[in-house]
């Protein structure tokens, strides 16, 4: 018999959507019966979402951004705290056997207020372990381990590090066809447009396919801006030669599934993307630019093809495990996904040392730089 799940999705980043899209496929498919809260982004600005059905939309938390920098008083002012511990209260949690929560605040204080199991699935928990921080900064740490508690915790990264935490929750690329070696997938979502125009306009030689909140496509000669749709976005990372990003996780993760050279730049302030960005250097999965730069988008496009990762199908993996209902140890868990993950032996890992083929995470070990649980 199948369990009644009640499923949370923090709006705010499209990786949380991405991911989330994939898990709860996988759960229906198996005769869960899920419902859906997303928070954090206006329903208007969400697409692709028949996968949740059913779901709602609330206004939960969210983040406040200005020329790729967190703005943490803008955030503050923009919360609507009444509303948010309102929809927490009203919440009907009669028969839900389960809460997952994918960084979703709401879902996760529905679990706490109920005492309903709970399940944290996402990057962000991957911070509960010893793995490469970057930028520490206490009131940042403190949010990535209360914004949305869950008693058991899969963390999601691009490398075990030693720990307890899972591969990245890759969708289904497009395989095959033609990859075009002068193409570039933009997607600096906390970036001004005006701000992206300036640092590409001088490269004529490429093309960027830039996709950002618009309402149409518009080509400026080799800038070409395309609305953010699921399908053109896979579309046009397959035929990439390369990705340039904010340093956000999910789409680093299908950029190495695919073998995409990686150029990332992280959101200023935010203490997540720093780690990640560091993480990725540390791994010699991708480079990293601290500004929106164009000695560094230079380098870049000199450089070669990128790092291919063969990450396994971890959803169908947390499916399964979901469905045993033993969730206080996901050690064993963790050992089968890095069993089937391919990681190339050239790439390093904190502490110096090499990976293997196929992937197992160690019984202990980090570098200093890592945070303790």
């Amino acid at each position: 018999m199948g369990l009644r799940i009640l499923y949370g999705v923090q709006g705010t980043g499209n990786g949380h959507l991405s991911r989330s899209r994939e898990i709860v496929r996988r759960l229906k498919q198996d005769g869960h019966e899920v419902r859906v809260i997303v928070s954090g982004r206006p329903a208007e600005r969400l697409w692709d979402m028949e996968a949740f059905e059913p779901y709602r939309v609330l206004p939960g938390l969210t983040f406040a951004t200005r020329r790729g920098r967190l703005q943490p008083f803008r955030t503050l002012a923009g919360l609507n705290l009444a509303r948010f511990y309102r929809d927490i209260r009203l919440e009907d949690a009669r028969g839900v056997d389960l809460v997952i929560t994918d960084f979703e605040p709401i879902t996760a204080r529905i679990a706490l207020r109920h005492r309903l199991p709970a399940i944290g699935i996402g990057h962000q928990y991957a911070f509960h372990y010893r793995i490469p921080v970057a930028g520490f900064d206490p009131f940042a740490w403190f949010v990535l381990r209360r914004f949305a508690p869950a008693r058991h915790r899969l963390g999601l990264h691009w490398h075990s590090f030693g720990q307890p935490i899972l591969p990245p929750v890759v969708p289904e690329l497009p395989a095959g066809g033609l990859v075009r070696e002068r193409c570039i997938l933009v997607y600096l979502p906390f970036e001004e447009i005006e701000d992206i125009r300036r640092l590409l306009a001088p490269f004529s030689g490429w093309e960027f396919r830039i996709h950002h909140h618009l309402e149409r496509p518009v080509d400026e000669g080799h800038l070409r801006w395309r609305p953010l749709r699921r399908a053109g976005f896979l579309r046009a990372l397959a035929e990439s030669a390369g990705v340039i990003t904010n340093a956000g996780f999910e789409l680093a993760s299908e950029a190495l599934q695919l073998g995409k050279k990686i150029l990332v730049k992280p959101l200023g302030g935010q203490m997540e993307q720093l780690s990640n960005a560091r993480a990725l250097t540390l791994l010699g999965l991708g480079e990293v630019m601290n500004r929106l730069d164009g000695r560094a988008v230079e380098a870049f496009l000199r450089r070669p093809g990128g790092v291919r990762v063969r990450y396994p199908d971890v959803a169908a993996h947390i499916a399964r495990w979901i469905a045993g209902c033993s969730w206080e140890d996901p050690a064993d868990l963790a050992r089968r996904c890095w069993e089937e993950t391919l990681f190339p032996v050239e790439a390093v890992p904190a502490g110096g040392r090499r990976s293997a083929r196929p992937l197992i995470p160690a019984e202990s070990g980090s570098s200093p730089s890592c945070r303790p649980r």
